[in-house]
């Protein structure tokens, strides 16, 4: 499974560099990546990160747009720059010109999901119910990230232990 993913990286780099005449440095690979992402470009580290699960539940569409939107990423960083978007035009165009791929944002992959676990939080508001927070968000307000009520504008406190949703 991994090397067919390798091959494709290889594929689009190799269409790239003959596209733009240059040569560009290979990414470092993994597939520890988990979740509802298909794939992750760390255009800073040159590292691509792919979703095992993912792709062996979608073969054929994983390794024709999901690799090539991710190495999309690093191409387009190499080329222009850092200061631009991560799906702006630059990625649309390595996307549509030299991948002649839709530049799609997002995958529509079937995602199973494990129930979550939220954590309640209040405001003074007397009337409104406790906020449900996920669990990332609950790690970073024991952080010191603060969250806060639109209505009172007070900060959100945590008051109880956790729900499944």
């Amino acid at each position: 499974m991994p090397e067919l993913i390798k091959e494709r990286v290889e594929a689009c780099f190799k269409t790239a560099e003959n596209h733009f005449n240059c040569s560009l440095q290979r990414p470092e690979i993994s597939f520890k990546l988990r979740g509802q992402k298909a794939g992750v470009a760390h255009i800073c580290d040159n590292r691509l990160r792919f979703n095992p699960v993912l792709y062996q539940e979608n073969p054929e569409h994983f390794l024709l747009h999901t690799v090539a939107h991710e190495v999309a990423h690093l191409v387009a960083y190499r080329l222009y720059g850092k200061n631009i978007r991560a799906h702006g035009r630059e990625w649309q165009a390595v996307m549509e010109e030299v991948y002649g791929l839709p530049a799609n944002r997002c995958h529509s992959y079937a995602v199973k999901r494990k129930p979550s676990t939220h954590y309640l939080y209040s405001c003074q508001c007397s009337t409104r119910e406790p906020f449900a927070l996920s669990a990332q968000r609950h790690a970073r307000s024991k952080k010191g990230t603060r969250y806060i009520c639109k209505e009172c504008r007070t900060t959100l406190l945590y008051t109880s232990k956790t729900v499944q949703r």
